[in-house]
């Protein structure tokens, strides 16, 4: 049996897509996790202005994903995320982990 940990990750998607290509992109990464592990939830957080300018673009679309997984399978959701010419950024967390 293999061990699962739970995860969250935020993503930064570029907030100049068009609402297609933004939902395009929320499914792409949703897909990929619900192959490689279980998604528990998907929460768009919408379009919201950054904190500081990343490669000059002063708002993004957040999303949040939820999900559990094999421990392998985070690196190479983070490697797909920072390959993605639409994600400004990323971060993939384990609440459990103190």
């Amino acid at each position: 049996m293999a061990i699962t940990s739970k995860y969250e990750t935020v993503v930064i998607f570029k907030a100049n897509l068009s609402e297609e290509d933004t939902n395009a992109q929320v499914e792409k990464f949703k897909t990929l996790i619900v192959d490689n592990g279980a998604v528990e939830s998907v929460d768009v957080w919408g379009k919201r202005r950054l904190a500081y300018p990343i490669n000059d673009e002063n708002e993004g679309f957040y999303v949040q994903y939820n999900f559990t997984s094999g421990m392998e399978f985070p690196a190479e959701l983070d490697r797909q995320l920072k390959i993605s010419d639409n994600v400004l950024r990323s971060l993939i967390i384990s609440p459990e982990k103190k």
